[in-house]
């Protein structure tokens, strides 16, 4: 059982195992993905009956694009099809939708169904949900060093005016989405024991829990463990 008391205030899930779901049941890769969508649809409403204000998922990552066309092409028209079915019920339970990643290079269906739902759900003040599309947490660091470079090369900065804070404000949990505290925890299914360059600068001192559920399998009972699993740490943050 979770101690309602002491509930994590940023979770982050790296939802792995939709292709090996789906080769397990003999399926197409896409019908995993789809089995992935309604799962990840069910955590997010678990997480905003558990209290938690901002849950952050791993649905597309810079490497993705390395898939089939036709896989890639079916994810994004899954991910419209979720968000467009899905965003009066995310209105009417108060959820605002925030993209971390380099969303505007996606396909144009997918883009406008996006920015239609971060529009409509801005001034939302209950769970923040933010869909890392297009991300890679290297990539994220890269352009905040690239953007503060620029602030030095103009002479608004001095190399020792550089601090945790000022990177930490050029990521996009920061410049987009100000005041999204570091996850105090990180879930990853499948059995998968790493992060596979998802925010990591954020999750320096992350809880990290592994999972051997599918994507797919991740029912509202297995993310509970997860959270207790987490509960159960003392956490040092190196200081002993």
């Amino acid at each position: 059982m979770v101690d309602r008391d002491r509930m994590p205030e940023h979770v982050a899930i790296i939802m792995d195992g939709n292709g090996r779901w789906a080769k397990k049941k003999g399926l197409p890769r896409l019908a995993g993905h789809n089995a992935g969508m309604k799962a990840m649809k069910k955590i997010v409403d678990h997480s905003d009956k558990l209290g938690i204000k901002y849950l952050t998922v791993y649905a597309f990552s810079t490497e993705n694009w390395k898939r089939s066309i036709a896989e890639v092409t079916g994810i994004f028209k899954l991910l419209v099809t979720y968000v467009d079915s899905d965003l009066r019920e995310l209105k009417e339970n108060n959820v605002r939708v925030k993209v971390l990643g380099n969303y505007e290079s996606l396909p144009s269906d997918a883009v406008k169904s996006l920015e239609k739902t971060l529009r409509e759900t801005e001034n939302n003040t209950g769970l923040q949900f933010n869909i890392a599309l297009n991300y890679g947490g290297r990539d994220e660091i890269m352009k905040a060093v690239r953007a503060i470079g620029k602030k030095l090369e103009a002479g608004e900065i001095s190399a020792d005016d550089i601090s945790e804070e000022m990177i930490s404000e050029e990521l996009f949990t920061g410049k987009l989405h100000a005041d999204v505290p570091d996850p105090e925890l990180i879930i990853r299914t499948s059995g998968e024991l790493r992060l596979s360059n998802f925010l990591l600068w954020q999750g320096a001192y992350s809880e990290l829990v592994f999972s051997d559920v599918l994507w797919p399998d991740f029912t509202p009972e297995e993310y509970e463990k997860a959270i207790a699993e987490y509960q159960s740490r003392e956490r040092r943050f190196g200081g002993r």
